[in-house]
């Protein structure tokens, strides 16, 4: 519920667990509350003072350094980080905002842009008279889910020319101490390791300067209390649905409150406002829980999977796919794939994909990219015979696409060479022998639009796997004037999504999945066109503990693509055994990448059951709820929990790392139970009441458990 008290000039913003509560003071936004659900009261005694020294604010007023504010500026008393700034047509960069009116509406689309749905909106319209310039605040709540969504539009209604330096999504000021800070950060093959810091005086922030939101570092962030834990405390989390270039930052300011804000990153960043004409920015999530980093994730889970991705896919059975890449890389010919495809019938393997490679002159990666013709010379008869081979065998077929990507040798850089990404007279930079295609022109989309389209509508075609294998540098745009290369960065990401508009609603019987380097591009606003998004090109079951413990931070188990492969694992060269491999893979959305006609009997006999098992709880990834029960970062063990939303069936997964002699005994205490049911352990019978699982827990044989061994336990209530 959204509710305005006149008597106190107050917001609140509420469900049946969180209050998000600000007001309008002297025209200005005050921020008053995030966190556990309070009464309608004046909060105005939260108010810190009104500065002292060299503060300094408009005459009989307080300070705006010290008042915790909504939506800050720059030029007139607060000297902390704003969240939006810019220059009048005479170099002012003063801003001077107040409260003009405010209304409350059904969510609408952020125009251009990913977003949420299925809530209910709060507008709140600010001016600055004298630059011209109308900021709304979009403030999004849901009833079912302890989150609410930020935004603002950004319009030039002056008769100048303005030019925006930054346009942040969003800025509060908490009223309560959050001294700590959690990032994912990581790289190739390690994507979104968890690092807890202690937040300082000053500012400390996080960035992706690529034009993407990167495998360094996702754009989410967690402000906790020092003795917030895994299932207890209070922990604020911000998930920006957005791409390319971004920014989050946190403030502590002298008064020792916290200020958190960030949305596209204004590193080169100048984006120029004509009169009439309005910016959106993207908009971004934020969340609330006082149990802990667990609550927290819950949170961000539900979510994206209510109001974020795509509804029909949401508890919907994901196909299994097997996928040739690391079978055969680019080195394949139609009957090496008919043998992949004849292994895999009758295993429960639904989907056959064809990763890179079919079209072009594509015999490695130094050519083809862009020209997506089939490649008749290494695929006599095109795709069809692939496909038909799928289909008489049982499965469906998937196709590989780059659709942003260009190789200098390609048909069409030879043709189009000024569409590639470039600056005039600098050398080109190229990363995996690839350059990058210029997405804020209109001609060049219509080109992907039109070529990936081409293949979808004359092939019997189910799933797409999306990749994306480089960064861009060089940002330039030929299609932009010299004074508009500061849009560069935030039009890349208006033109991806464009592209993915028309392609994949545009053909919704197409099952898409994101790519980009394994996990470079893991963020929510791909989530709303893909389902699910490759986690990473590291595939080993170990190595995939940690990256999907730190991925589901934010990210539900649907969200992450997860397979089965080869040992010696390809990036690793580690060997785990075949069921632990499945069992990790089954904490998402599973499907196999090996090579299925070269395994031995006994192995590829497993692979139906491994299948069964995982359709067996396939309905707890899709929607169940994650309880992270032992860390691989500082244990020996990693295990998750996935239970019911009706507390009605749990999914337990442990493995145990290293062996070694003589270990203390381990206890592993299940979360999210009913206490005075009673649940039995599918296959052993054994019957144990939730709260004995929940307090007292499993006992972890680790003293007969080899290296990298798996135990699993489904239980159902009774």
């Amino acid at each position: 519920m959204i509710t305005f008290l006149k008597e106190t000039n107050t917001f609140f913003l509420e469900n049946e667990r969180v209050t998000y509560a600000f007001g309008i003071r002297n025209g200005e936004l005050e921020h008053l509350w995030f966190g556990a659900k309070i009464g309608h009261d004046d909060l105005t005694y939260l108010r810190t003072g009104i500065g002292s020294g060299c503060d300094a604010g408009l005459p009989g007023r307080y300070s705006p350094n010290h008042h915790s504010q909504e939506l800050p500026v720059y030029g007139q008393g607060d000297f902390r980080e704003p969240m939006l700034t810019w220059r009048g047509e005479n170099g002012d960069l003063c801003a001077e905002l107040r409260y003009v009116s405010h209304r409350i509406v059904p969510q609408q689309k952020t125009p251009g842009m990913p977003s949420t749905f299925g809530g209910e909106t709060l507008e709140v319209v600010m001016l600055d008279a004298i630059q011209g310039i109308e900021v709304t605040l979009l403030y999004t709540l849901f009833d079912d889910v302890d989150a609410i969504t930020r935004s603002c539009r950004i319009r030039n209604v002056g008769e100048q020319t303005v030019r925006l330096t930054r346009a942040y999504s969003f800025a509060l000021d908490l009223t309560v101490a959050a001294p700590e800070a959690i990032s994912l950060q990581g790289a190739w093959a390690r994507e979104r390791t968890p690092e807890r810091v202690p937040l300082h005086h000053g500012v400390w922030s996080i960035d992706s300067k690529r034009v993407t939101s990167s495998s360094q570092l996702n754009p989410f962030v967690a402000l906790v209390e020092k003795d917030t834990t895994e299932n207890a405390g209070s922990a604020w989390g911000v998930s920006l649905v957005y791409s390319s270039s971004y920014r989050l930052f946190a403030e502590v300011g002298p008064n020792g409150r916290t200020r958190i804000g960030g949305g596209i990153n204004d590193f080169a960043f100048d984006w120029t406002l004509c009169p009439e004409e309005t910016l959106a920015t993207p908009e971004v999530i934020l969340a609330y829980s006082a149990e802990g980093l667990g609550g927290m994730s819950r949170i961000f889970h539900d979510t994206l999977r209510r109001h974020l991705i795509t509804p029909r896919y949401v508890g919907a059975s994901r196909p299994v796919v097997i996928n040739n890449w690391e079978a055969t890389y680019f080195h394949f010919d139609k009957e090496k794939l008919f043998a992949i495809i004849d292994a895999s019938a009758g295993t429960g393997i639904d989907t056959f994909v064809l990763d890179d490679g079919w079209f072009g002159k594509r015999d490695d990666d130094h050519s083809g990219l862009g020209d997506w013709f089939v490649n008749t010379q290494k695929l006599e008869g095109g795709l069809n015979p692939i496909i038909d081979r799928c289909h008489e065998r049982g499965l469906k077929f998937g196709l590989w696409f780059e659709p942003e990507m260009v190789n200098p040798d390609s048909d069409l850089y030879r043709a189009h060479p000024d569409w590639a990404i470039h600056a005039p007279g600098h050398a080109l930079c190229e990363g995996r022998n690839q350059c990058v295609l210029d997405l804020t022109r209109p001609e060049v989309r219509d080109y992907i639009v039109g070529a990936v389209s081409d293949i979808l509508s004359n092939h019997e075609i189910d799933y797409v796997k999306w990749d994306y294998n480089r960064n861009i540098t060089e940002v330039y745009s030929e299609g932009l004037p010299a004074d508009r290369q500061g849009e560069f960065a935030h039009r890349y990401a208006l033109g991806l999504y464009d592209i993915c508009e028309r392609l994949v609603f545009g053909f919704p019987n197409v099952f898409f999945e994101g790519c980009a380097s394994g996990g470079a591009r893991f963020d929510p606003a791909i989530l709303y066109y893909f389902p699910q998004i490759w986690t990473s090109d590291n595939s080993d079951a170990y190595a995939r503990t940690q990256i999907q413990w730190g991925t589901s931070l934010c990210y539900p188990l649907s969200a992450m693509s997860c397979h089965v492969s080869v040992c010696p694992n390809h990036q690793t060269r580690r060997i785990t055994p075949l069921k632990t491999r499945a069992d990790i893979a089954h904490l998402g959305a599973t499907g196999y990448e090996l090579n299925v006609s070269h395994m031995k009997p006994e192995e590829l006999e497993q692979i139906p059951a491994q299948i069964a098992d995982y359709r067996a709880m396939e309905q707890l990834v899709m929607e169940g709820d994650l309880w992270r029960l032992a860390s691989p970062f500082d244990s020996n063990l990693f295990a998750f929990e996935l239970v019911s939303k009706d507390k009605s069936e749990a999914h337990v997964t442990l493995m145990h790392v290293l062996r070694t002699s003589n270990n203390a005994v381990e206890m592993l205490r299940l979360g999210g139970l009913e206490p005075d049911a009673v649940y039995e352990c599918v296959g052993d019978g054994a019957r144990y009441h939730g709260s004995t699982l929940m307090n007292v827990g499993l006992l972890v044989p680790t003293n007969r458990l080899v290296d990298f061994e798996t135990l699993v336990w489904h239980f159902k209530k009774i």
